[in-house]
């Protein structure tokens, strides 16, 4: 008895010593995760609210009123070439898809901002999404990708697996995908050539899929390279001053990585119509039902608007709440919002100025800005500072112009040909 009850006291040690060790990778930990509190072990309510994100703030000194401060991004790492070449074959590539349909560039159009310029992004076919398709330009630099904060984009390929497998998106099975292209000789060749030989597999395309979007990021940026009109100039003191900006669009990626309740308006084309059932409202509704019943929310069947974050932390504070999107390239990525609400930049800066919209969980730092329509204009010159030369990255196409296609080819003798 008293060595199974040390036993048991060493194994419960040594697992408080695993997730404290843990956490201090990452200062801001997931909601549902144990910390070590006082000498007890406690679960976290909020990733967003409850946890101070330092690890990832700015390395350079604390801004003014203790927010990272923006600047230009951070240098490109190395680029494996090889394996970014074979990335960008994959993600022009319908094999990535469940059905052969659509690709990553299907909601990532190079041509819009590397979204898709609809208020609702599509889905796989049999259904469409409730949410707007974010840019993937600068994702390399970005805390959270998704809306909802549901995975970091510090591990990009894990991003790129859920966009892949996810119902909703690619519904691709990761043991079929890479038989897929185990039978094309092109993409066996490249493969070989980024992975030292060795031949295709799920983990690879994601690796391959993850290289890739480190090219997608800006060039020639007003902002960084310091080429600001006076304009600009005016609107930058504008956004870290009266207006406030900075307080959620911070540091490099101008963004704070956490989740807010701003009263952005529902978006009508989400909500079910009884009376029409099986057109676009109905779809969208129906999508959204389906994952917040996956992620977890009780009463799914009621769900009438986004959730927002609350379907990661549970915690109803954060119900219709949103993570803070870059503001990098927002020239190229209208409409903006979630949903796609607001339609031009003019909207968006009218709708802060107003002090956003209405809900009983908006955040409280929210407040009419009383800004005039020269301030409203100077701040809208430094916003567009924020976009670079458009970055068009594609792969080659055939003779009549369209994405080139690798095609299958039967193996002769299959049946005697080793695995």
């Amino acid at each position: 008895m008293k060595t199974s009850l040390k036993f048991l006291f060493s194994l419960t040690l040594s697992l408080s010593l695993i997730l404290t060790i843990s956490c201090g990778k990452d200062d801001r930990v997931q909601t549902g995760e144990l910390v070590n509190v006082g000498g007890g072990m406690k679960p976290v309510k909020s990733s967003f609210t409850d946890v101070t994100d330092s690890t990832y703030a700015s390395k350079s000194k604390p801004a003014k009123k203790g927010y990272p401060p923006i600047g230009p991004l951070p240098k490109q790492e190395d680029i494996n070439a090889a394996m970014s070449e074979l990335g960008k074959y994959l993600f022009f590539d319908n094999r990535l898809s469940g059905d052969d349909a659509m690709s990553c560039s299907t909601c990532h159009d190079p041509g819009k901002g590397w979204a898709d310029g609809l208020p609702l992004s599509k889905a796989y076919p049999g259904s469409l999404y409730f949410r707007n398709s974010k840019t993937i330009l600068n994702t390399v630099h970005a805390r959270y990708f998704y809306w909802d904060g549901r995975l970091t984009a510090r591990d990009i390929p894990t991003l790129v697996r859920d966009s892949i497998t996810e119902t909703h998106f690619l519904n691709m099975d990761g043991r079929l995908m890479f038989l897929r292209l185990q039978q094309v000789p092109e993409y066996v060749e490249m493969f070989k050539k980024a992975f030292g030989g060795k031949e295709a597999s799920f983990g690879r395309v994601l690796k391959a899929v993850a290289e890739f979007l480190k090219t997608v990021v800006s060039k020639n940026v007003p902002f960084d390279t310091g080429k600001l009109s006076v304009s600009a100039k005016k609107g930058q003191k504008l956004f870290v001053g009266k207006a406030g900006c900075i307080r959620c669009h911070n540091g490099t990626y101008f963004s704070d990585g956490k989740a807010h309740n701003l009263g952005v308006p529902e978006n009508p084309n989400i909500l079910e119509d009884k009376n029409r059932k099986g057109d676009e409202r109905y779809w969208r509704h129906i999508t959204m039902r389906s994952f917040v019943k996956f992620m977890g929310v009780n009463n799914f069947e009621n769900i009438r608007k986004d959730p927002g974050h609350y379907v990661i932390s549970k915690n109803e504070k954060d119900r219709g709440a949103f993570v803070t999107p870059t503001l990098r390239e927002l020239t190229r990525t209208a409409p903006y919002m979630h949903n796609g609400m607001l339609k031009t930049l003019d909207n968006v800066i009218e709708f802060y100025n107003k002090g956003g919209g209405e809900s009983r969980n908006k955040a409280s730092m929210l407040k009419p800005l009383n800004l005039g329509g020269e301030e409203k204009k100077n701040l809208k010159a430094f916003l567009e500072s924020l976009s670079g030369d458009e970055v068009i990255i594609m792969p080659p196409v055939d003779s009549k112009g369209k994405v080139k296609r690798f095609k299958y080819q039967v193996i002769k003798n299959w049946y005697k040909v080793p695995n």
